[in-house]
Parts: C-alpha cells; sequence; structure tokens
C-alpha cells in the first residue's frame, strides 16, 4: 500500500456555502452552493449546475494580467455575432467596452488598477443586464508574464541618464506580434500621489494617478523596437516615475485600458529639467535634504516591522513569513543593484499592521545578514511595503508604485545621484535580528511517514481525510486526503505534473507541497505564536513530544512505548467531520469514496510491518540505497511500493526536511555594535561566538576593549571602544589627577576641623572632672 496526499488547505474561516436558494439562478452566484443546485465550478463534472449556470458563470484565457492592464481577456463559452456589443465592467463599477473578433470570440481589456487580488468583472450584451460573472487575477507589475512587457535594453543607462558620462540614444524593445497593428504609437505615461483634498490628516486623503504625459512616437510602424535621443521636458520634469507604453496607432493618444504593453516602473531620469543635466549632483542633493525634512514629519514606521532572520539559510527557509526579492535573488545570479556587496535579499510577504510597510533582508556571500551600520548595502526597511497592502488603492498602499516614491526615488536623491546615503540611511536602518525567532516544521512525507512540529517520528497508514494540523483558537485547519494506490495494471495512479506550491497566510503559516518522483511531501511552518495552540497528526507544538500522541478526544497515547495498532488508532481519531472538510468532491469518485462513506475507512487495515527477506531480489538493491538517517521510511516504501524509485524519493524527502530543520535551528544574536569613531572595526558577524577586535587610527589611543565576544545570553563581553587623541588623554587624566588632588585637600581639611571641633568640645568636661576630683 502506498498513500498519496492531494492537499487543500485554507482557514476554515474563509469557507462560505450560501443556503440562500432564492430563485435558484446563479445570477450574481458564481462560485456558490445552492440548495438544489451548484454555481460551483465543480458542478460540471457533478452534474450538478444550475440551469443557468453556462449563461450566468464563465472562465476567462489567460486568468491573469498585470494591474496595469491593456490585456484581452477571452471569455470563454460565450460566442457573439461578430463585431456584435460587448460591456465589460469590472468590481461593479468600471465599465469598458468589449469586443468580438471575426470569428465570434468575446473578449475584455483589462483595466488600469492599483491593486492586485482578484477581480470580478461582468458583462453584457445588450447593454443593459449584467447578467455573466467571472473574475480574474490582477499581478504586481514585476510579476507579470514578461512576454507582454516592454524591455528596456542597457537598464543602467536608463538610471543614470543625465548624470555625468552618460549620454546617447535609450533603446527598448517589445514583442511586435502581441500588437496585432501595423502601425503604433509610444507614450510616456507618469505616476504620482497627490491630496486630493485640504486635510490635516493628508496620508488619508491620498489619491494615486498613473497619467499619459505625451508620445515619443505617432503612427511607428510596429518593428518590435525604438530608441531615441531624449531631450529635457521642462513641463513634465515634476514626473519623476512612469512606464512606457505601446498601443495600436487607431487608438487615441492616451486613451485608456486598451490594448497594449507596458514597461516597468522606472524612474524618468532621462526626461528631467535641464538643470539635472548641467549639474546632477547638486540637484539631486537638494531633492535628498527636502526628503530627509519631510521623513522628519511622517510617522515612525520602524518599530511595527518584525526583525529579519539571523542567516541567509534561515531567511530561504522561513517561507510563511518571507519571500525571494527579485530584485537581488541568488538563483537569478544575485544581481543586486540596490544593495552592493550582498547576493540575497527577502521581503516580509505581509506589510506592517498600521502603516502598510515592508521589511527587507540582505545577506553576503557568507549568509550573514548585512547591515546599514556596516555597508551601504545593507538591509533597508521600507515605509511603503513593494507588494502594496490591503486594501490597496490609496497611497502609501499602492502595489509597486507606493514603494517607489517613498523608498526608491529617495534611493536615487541621496545614494546614486548624489553621495549622501547617510543621509537615505538615516532614516532606513536596517532591523537587526536579536527578537527573530524562527518557525517550527512538521512534515508527512512517502506512504506517509509523519515528524511532527516536536520531532516525534512515526508511520500512519490510514485512508480517508484527516486533519494536519487543527487550532482552532487561531483559525487554522490544514487537512489532507490519503488514497490507496494500485500501480502499473490499477485504476489510479498518481502521476502529478512538476512543481511546488506554497501556501502562504497572514497568521505567518506556510504550507509547502513539493513532489518527489510521483509522491508528494507535505511541510508546515508555523511561527511561536502557535505555540501551545496546535492539535492533529503534527502533534502539539510545545517541545514535548512525548505527549504528539493525542488522540482527538484528549486521551494521550505514550509515544515512548506505543504500538504500531496504537499509532493506528490514534491517526484515525483525527479524521475530519463532513460539515468541516475543506476538500472540494468534484467526481463521482471522491463521492463516492470519500463524501458518502465516513472519512477514515474502517475497513483499511494496513501492513503494519514487511519483513526484508533476503530471497527478495529487491532487497539487496534496497539496503545499498537506503542507509543512513531516515533508511527505515526508504525501506518501508521501497518494500510496500516494490519500486526503488518511490523508496529513493522518500529518502529525498526526509533529508531535505532534515536540511530544513538545521536552517532554522535558532541562532543567538547580540545585536549590532558601531565602529568607534577615529578607529575601525574588524567583523561584522553578530551571532553566539563571534568575537571583534577595534583599533584606533594613528595618533588616537583606545578607551574601553579592544576585542568583545557575542555570548550565549545575547550580551557583548567587554565595554564599547572610543577613541581619543594623546592630547585628549592626557587633558583627561590631568584633570582627574587634579579632582583627585582637590578632594584629598578637601578630605584632610575636613578631617582637620572635625577633629578641632571635638577637641573644644572635649576640653571643658575634662576641666569640670579636674575641679571634682581635687
Amino acid at each position: 500500500m502506498r498513500g498519496n496526499f492531494k492537499i487543500f488547505c485554507l482557514s476554515g474561516l474563509l469557507i462560505i456555502f450560501s443556503s440562500n436558494t432564492a430563485g435558484q439562478t446563479c445570477r450574481g452566484r458564481c462560485g456558490d452552493v445552492l440548495e438544489k443546485c451548484s454555481c460551483h465550478a465543480t458542478c460540471m463534472s457533478l452534474m450538478s449546475c444550475c440551469a443557468d449556470y453556462n449563461q450566468s458563470c464563465f472562465q476567462v484565457m489567460p486568468h491573469s494580467s498585470s494591474m496595469l492592464g491593456g490585456k484581452a481577456l477571452r471569455i470563454l463559452g460565450l460566442d457573439l455575432h461578430p463585431h456584435g456589443q460587448l460591456l465589460c465592467r469590472f468590481k461593479g463599477e468600471i465599465l469598458r467596452d468589449g469586443f468580438v473578433d471575426a470569428e465570434g470570440r468575446a473578449y475584455c481589456i483589462s483595466p488600469l488598477l492599483y491593486e492586485t487580488g482578484w477581480i470580478p468583472f461582468d458583462v453584457s450584451t445588450d447593454g443593459i443586464k449584467f447578467d455573466r460573472s467571472a473574475q480574474y487575477f490582477s499581478v504586481h507589475p514585476s510579476k507579470a508574464d514578461p512576454a507582454y512587457k516592454v524591455t528596456l535594453v542597457n537598464a543602467t543607462q536608463w538610471q543614470y541618464y543625465g548624470t555625468p558620462n552618460v549620454a546617447g540614444r535609450l533603446e527598448f524593445t517589445w514583442n511586435s506580434f502581441l500588437i496585432s497593428a501595423e502601425k503604433v504609437n509610444i507614450e510616456l505615461w507618469g505616476y504620482r500621489e497627490f491630496k486630493a483634498k485640504e486635510e490635516t490628516n493628508a496620508s488619508a486623503f491620498l489619491e494615486a494617478e498613473l497619467r499619459y504625459l505625451y508620445s515619443l512616437g505617432r503612427n511607428l510602424t510596429n518593428t518590435g523596437a525604438f530608441s531615441f535621443i531624449p531631450e529635457p521636458k521642462e513641463d513634465y520634469s515634476d514626473w519623476e516615475l512612469g512606464n512606457i507604453r505601446i498601443t495600436a496607432s487607431s487608438n487615441l493618444e492616451g486613451a485608456r485600458d486598451v490594448q497594449g504593453l507596458w514597461s516597468g516602473g522606472h524612474v524618468l531620469a532621462w526626461h528631467l529639467e535641464q538643470a539635472f543635466r548641467e549639474n546632477s549632483e547638486a540637484w539631486a542633493h537638494n531633492k535628498c535634504l527636502k526628503w530627509d525634512v519631510l521623513e522628519e514629519n511622517l510617522p515612525n514606521f520602524l518599530n511595527e516591522l518584525i526583525d529579519c532572520p539571523c542567516t541567509l539559510a534561515q531567511a530561504r527557509a522561513d517561507t510563511g513569513r518571507f519571500h525571494t526579492d527579485y530584485s537581488c535573488d541568488i538563483e537569478r545570479g544575485s544581481v543586486c543593484t540596490y544593495h552592493p556587496g550582498c547576493v540575497h535579499c527577502v521581503r516580509a510577504i505581509h506589510a506592517s499592521p498600521i502603516h502598510g510597510s515592508g521589511q527587507q533582508c540582505c545577506y553576503d556571500s557568507t549568509g550573514a545578514l548585512v547591515l546599514t551600520g556596516d555597508s551601504v548595502g545593507g538591509s533597508t526597511p521600507d515605509r511603503a511595503h513593494d507588494w502594496g497592502s490591503p486594501p490597496y488603492v490609496k497611497p502609501p498602499r499602492v502595489p509597486g508604485y507606493s514603494h517607489w516614491l517613498y523608498d526608491v526615488m529617495s534611493f536615487y536623491y541621496c545614494c546614486l545621484w548624489s553621495p549622501h546615503c547617510h543621509i537615505y540611511l538615516k532614516h532606513r536602518p536596517s532591523s537587526g535580528c536579536q527578537n527573530y525567532r524562527p518557525p517550527r516544521a512538521g512534515v508527512v512525507l512517502g506512504d506517509p511517514h509523519f515528524i511532527t512540529f516536536d520531532g516525534l517520528r512515526y508511520t500512519f497508514n490510514g485512508k480517508g481525510e484527516y486533519y494536519l494540523v487543527s487550532s482552532p483558537e487561531k483559525g487554522l485547519s490544514v487537512q489532507a486526503r490519503t488514497e490507496q494506490v494500485k500501480r502499473k495494471n490499477g485504476v489510479y495512479v498518481f502521476s502529478p505534473s512538476p512543481g511546488n506550491v506554497t501556501v502562504i497566510f497572514s497568521s505567518g503559516v506556510g504550507v509547502e507541497v513539493c513532489l518527489y518522483e510521483g509522491t508528494m511531501a507535505v511541510t508546515v511552518l508555523l511561527p511561536e505564536e502557535f505555540y501551545n495552540h496546535t492539535q492533529g497528526l503534527l502533534g502539539s507544538m510545545n517541545s514535548d513530544p512525548s505527549d504528539d500522541l493525542t488522540i482527538q478526544l484528549g486521551e494521550v497515547i505514550s509515544s515512548a512505548d506505543a504500538t504500531l495498532e496504537e499509532i493506528f488508532t490514534f491517526g484515525a481519531s483525527w479524521n475530519i467531520s463532513k460539515n468541516s472538510s475543506l476538500f472540494t468532491y468534484d467526481s463521482e469518485h471522491l463521492l463516492d469514496m470519500y463524501n458518502i462513506p465516513p472519512s477514515h475507512d474502517p475497513t483499511f487495515v494496513p501492513a503494519f510491518s514487511l519483513p526484508e527477506s533476503l530471497d527478495d531480489p529487491l532487497v539487496a538493491e534496497m539496503l545499498t540505497m537506503c542507509y543512513g538517517e531516515g533508511a527505515q521510511f526508504c525501506k518501508y516504501d521501497t518494500l510496500t511500493t516494490r519500486d526503488l524509485t518511490v523508496g529513493n524519493a522518500t529518502l529525498k524527502a526526509y533529508q531535505k526536511h532534515q536540511a530544513l530543520l538545521h536552517a532554522l535551528k535558532p541562532v543567538v544574536s547580540c545585536g549590532w555594535l558601531p565602529t568607534p569613531r577615529n578607529g575601525r572595526k574588524n567583523g561584522t558577524d553578530y551571532l553566539q561566538g563571534s568575537t571583534l577586535s577595534f583599533a584606533c587610527n594613528k595618533g588616537y589611543i583606545m578607551y574601553g576593549s579592544a576585542e568583545r565576544t557575542c555570548l550565549g545570553d545575547g550580551t557583548w563581553t567587554g565595554d564599547q571602544p572610543s577613541c581619543i587623541t594623546d592630547d585628549k588623554l592626557g587633558f583627561v587624566l590631568g584633570a582627574v589627577g587634579s579632582i583627585l588632588a582637590l578632594v584629598t585637600v578637601g578630605i584632610i581639611i575636613s578631617l582637620h576641623n572635625r577633629k578641632q571641633k571635638r577637641e573644644r568640645k572635649d576640653k571643658p568636661i575634662q576641666m569640670v572632672n579636674q575641679q571634682q576630683t581635687c
């Protein structure tokens, strides 16, 4: 027997099945399951669709578009008369004309939006009733399909155009086949954020605008390439950020939401005023100083950011909270324009709750976190998260563009176009990692074997649907479905397409599904907020593996001496209930095998152990392959499936999990130490066991500790060093000596006066006594 998993996991709070059955129609109800019929996409395979499903709900191809818009979305299943009427309404308010091609296929053009995520839209064929609906996915411009982008050739020239020794022709290219026209217009669009109303709380009334500025060329041949020598545009110099758009020349210049191709957002150095070209450094320095004043008056966002992972290994492993920064990716050659000296950066996936800010963490080739206190290429947090934050639309939460205005343009002013990066880094200092706590990982792999959050290992071969993790207090439910696979001559063969899938939750939970040679491994990452708040097949996350075999009713089976049968009883107890299932049953097989019968199949009894017969020709090869840690899982899966490939896949999954645990091992950071003024610091490693040494420049003397070591309790040995000149040291020592001399003289005088007082006080007493004794 071999168990494979089909995983569907999300917060149970997000699953809502409507019970409103009025009219039993799918109009406005696409995706819902009604009382007597269904408007869910699975109704087609289950033959349970409402009568008007095909007329009310449709799919689109492609299913995504850049949020800049301009992509033709074909409406599947809707065939109209060529050149017939079609209106498209996005988000219930943005009304645009669609079109029907010569073959009767209907299209809507995705609109320019200031948000990412699923965008609902509906269509009308009579201009009155919008009775068909669907949705598409609006993506960050940097994540859009590269084939649909205008590519700026020699990006460095575009970034520095107008600075000393940077001039000449600028060039860009595009896929000419994606614009079905012989002639095109080439336009420049500019982005800004401005006050829509004069109010005391200005940030609450900022508006975003991407607007047509002017055309670089009209009615040009659609060759897929264009070059030009830019001229300063005094009237448009205030527009410092923007995009190039290419559309068919049949469209009016600057027309919104027409089919076209966009470049990525970029700084418009090439069209800035003549003053920039005459003295770009002075121009940029002036802008940097104005930004400095602006930042001083904005609220502090640094305190609400999460700390960075301490090492590159942690940063790449913590997939529930951090994701690769595409501008500095070790998998793509580590082209880190804004973080020189680094090989990889990650961003916190979710923006901070109040200001919508973002954390960025960058690492060098040794895997160490790079800090701005040591390098201008260090990690820099962002006032506006690059990926935006809900509810989007309004600054500073517009994906990509708000980040450019708040965090990137100022980097050009202060660091790239002028040598005043200290001003920028004053407002964007690195966060350190002293408060970072790595997540805990649990995994299910192979046929299937479990390693809990606390490290307990066991095998459970039940057939059904079960809770991997249940945390009602945190609103998290991760469920798994196991299915017996009959190989070769059997009915079902699990043969998924290669690839990995990661599901990320706002709570910092990550669920990663990896495929290995026809088998599946599911890893769940939980942040420390879930400590003492989990149960299920991956155990109770509390650093105590002895209680990980707790059945759903609360009884604890001792893991130290649990039998295979007792473990099976424990696993079976975590079957899901029908009303808590997160699964979709979109075939007769799933209905018959999982939805109708109990969620745990009591008639299925697995082989609890398999003898290794020396007569078995498979055993010799198995023993050669299955050795070291994880060998018991490798052997079991090889023998149960009679397939060395499966056993090897299980071993690989096990080894990857062990590597993950090693990467997530907690480390201690003592925090950043500054370089003494007029001195030097040797070393930038601030983790436990590291030693930093300090020295002073010529003419200066060390005062404090020349070496400091990071201890296991998070503190540094010694005292903070400082470097002072010989003259200052002599003056200080002389001053200290004078003060000591004065203090000494004062003490002597005080003692002398006290002695005299005692003598004057004692003398009359002695005289009286003498008179009495005579």
